[in-house]
């Protein structure tokens, strides 16, 4: 949050005339306007620095999401606050090689989403490919649902527990990569044209990467399965695996002429030792060369700077049918680990050669005839069928009609007079859009799993209500005679079930009129038939075209008028100042405003939250308990009118 965040403030971040009073060498008291850009950055640096101070023998960690020149130094970076969707999934492959490619080597996207809740396939594919990342983090929003992978299902787990097994099976190798980039600059992933930057139809991948000789191939679009084609860059790829082929997972495929390091599978890197059986996966280039390298040192602490560490670089020649395996060159100050050596050598459609040795002795494979290596690439083939035939992929969500008794998958459209919406009864009955059709303006603000117009039963904000599968009780269109409406119903559990009835009147098409309520169904036995304390609220978030000239205007019960303006920030109206049955979202630009109609009676606290380029304006009922004749209610209307 240091860009720096602040949320009540228009522009979410300190104003630009904020005074800091900065050492000498970095400009001294400056306005924010002098510091902004590098706010970030001196975060992350004394972050840093103060740690290190703290102990000087462990290497500091920080996680920084704003940052400037050299950032890199002093953190890690995450790419932001993301969104549970395909597209967010997609994208993270590009920033996490933009910010590569401009110096940061260690950065990552918050797997599965920040916002909003994804479903078992988007998460586990974000897994399969966030586990191949530089930074591997997944997180979420309080606002979401559990994104553990044990949330989503078996088959979903099963692949995130095989993507976090493959990546410790790679993190020798992965850790190697971050030592070239400490000592060469060079990115831990990069984009696949740096394979041969003189093929252009490798700059438009997207996704996949290079995580050093080894080729990262995702499937990041929903309706993209593991069996495309891919655009393999010239010269010879080799597929392998760990025994873990899953059409969830990525591809992996190794570059000729290159051999990487691989270690046993671990729970967490304290479970490992220098003492470990080493795997050297091998492939080949035309020449029958390879090369590869791998860095070691203590993991922690700063005694490699001294000469406390192993690089070795590993070498493979084909000579007269006899691949022979040896060092060729070391570096640092540390003695060779008394270790076995298992050498996987690649020769197509994930088939190879092993044999095992030990570590800084010759180790030779004779390589068998063409037909028995042609044998043993298409038994492999086979196998690998098999294989993918065996496992059980994520299951993909069903859709529904979102016909009556349903609970839909496909958003149920009312569109009857001024109105335009869109209604999601599978998460929480959320009105995703809600369109003036006489004007073109979309009001709400809303992603399919989050915002949009929510509805809560209790105080706290992620209460039962926002996040519940709604059933579709009754859906009328329009008719001569009939209003288009649809009414909905969600159970929140204690005996208690949330209505909803949207309703565009025919004999009143500008009003667009929502009837909500908190029903005690079957409340349980000795309570009298009352339910615990509930509160119905309303929680609408509606879009800002024009954030610094846009507020709500209202009367109070007490005749007081109101203008409420973004700089405002989070403000409750109850008692005498209440707004008296009506208050207007009004955009001044556009001349026009958007009125919302209650019953004072019905409605015990009003508040208005700005957001960036956005406003919540709800309404909460009273707390008490409810039973089957008393109910607690809310009755409003929407209508746009013009403001002058």
């Amino acid at each position: 949050m240091n860009e720096p965040a602040m949320f009540k403030v228009v522009s979410k971040t300190m104003p630009e005339n904020n005074i800091h009073r900065g050492d000498d060498e970095l400009g001294g008291c400056q306005n924010h306007l002098h510091y902004h850009n590098v706010y970030g950055l001196l975060m992350a640096r004394s972050t840093f620095e103060g740690m290190k101070l703290a102990d000087k023998n462990k290497r500091p960690f920080v996680l920084t999401r704003a940052g400037f020149i050299s950032s890199q130094r002093y953190a890690a970076t995450w790419t932001g606050d993301n969104l549970s969707t395909w597209e967010h999934l997609h994208m993270s492959i590009s920033m996490v090689l933009q910010l590569g490619l401009s110096g940061q080597p260690l950065s990552g996207p918050d797997i599965g989403g920040l916002s909003g809740n994804a479903t078992p396939k988007l998460f586990g594919r974000w897994m399969g490919l966030g586990a191949m990342f530089p930074f591997c983090r997944g997180h979420a929003d309080a606002d979401s649902l559990d994104h553990e992978p044990w949330s989503f299902g078996e088959e979903c787990e099963e692949v995130c527990r095989l993507a976090l097994k493959r990546r410790y099976r790679l993190i020798l190798h992965i850790y190697t990569l971050f030592y070239m980039a400490h000592t060469r600059a060079t990115p831990v992933a990069t984009p696949v044209f740096f394979a041969d930057s003189k093929d252009h139809s490798l700059r438009t991948l997207e996704s996949c990467f290079l995580l050093g000789a080894v080729l990262v191939s995702a499937s990041t679009l929903r309706d993209q399965g593991s069996d495309r084609e891919l655009l393999l860059p010239k010269g010879i790829w080799l597929s392998f695996d760990f025994d873990d082929l899953h059409p969830d997972l990525p591809s992996l495929y190794l570059r000729g002429g290159s051999i990487i390091p691989s270690g046993p599978p671990i729970q967490h890197t304290g479970e490992s030792n220098l003492s470990d059986d080493l795997t050297l996966l091998i492939a080949l280039d035309e020449n029958g060369r390879a090369e590869g390298s791998l860095f070691e040192d203590d993991g922690d602490g700063y005694g490699f700077t001294k000469g406390q560490y192993l690089l070795t670089q590993y070498i493979a020649e084909l000579q007269s049918s006899v691949v022979t395996v040896r060092i060729s060159k070391t570096e640092g100050l540390w003695k060779r680990p008394d270790r076995r050596l298992h050498v996987q050598l690649l020769i197509g459609e994930g088939a190879m050669l092993d044999k095992w040795g030990i570590d800084g002795e010759v180790l030779q494979i004779v390589m068998p005839s063409e037909f028995d290596i042609t044998k043993l690439i298409n038994a492999s083939k086979e196998n690998r069928r098999m294989r993918l035939e065996s496992v059980m992929p994520i299951p993909e969500m069903d859709a529904g009609s979102g016909q009556k008794g349903t609970v839909s998958k496909t958003p149920v459209e009312l569109k009857s007079g001024d109105w335009s919406l869109k209604v999601i009864p599978w998460i929480g009955g959320r009105i995703i859009s809600m369109a003036h059709l006489p004007s073109g303006i979309q009001w709400l603000f809303s992603r399919i799993e989050i915002d949009g117009y929510q509805e809560y039963t209790g105080l706290e904000y992620r209460s039962t209500g926002c996040s519940e599968e709604y059933t579709v009780i009754e859906r009328d269109l329009e008719h001569a005679d009939q209003d288009e409406s649809l009414l909905l119903e969600g159970d929140i559990g204690g005996g208690l079930v949330l209505q909803r009835q949207i309703t565009i009147p025919k004999d009143d098409p500008k009003v667009l009129q929502i009837d909500s309520s908190i029903v005690g169904r079957k409340v349980g036995a000795g309570s009298g038939g009352y339910s615990r304390l509930i509160c119905l609220r309303i929680h609408p978030i509606f879009s800002l075209l024009h954030p610094t000239d846009t507020f709500v205007s209202f009367t109070s019960v007490n005749g007081s008028k109101h203008e409420v303006w973004p700089e405002y920030g989070k403000k409750f109206y109850e008692g005498d100042l209440l707004p008296n049955g009506e208050w207007m979202l009004v955009d001044k630009c556009l001349g026009l405003g958007l009125a919302n109609r209650f019953n004072v009676g019905e409605v015990y606290k009003c508040f208005i939250d700005w957001g960036a380029g956005t406003v919540s304006l709800g309404m909460w009922s009273e707390e008490r308990p409810v039973s089957k004749q008393s109910p607690l209610k809310i009755s409003h209307k929407y209508e746009v009118r013009e403001f002058y």
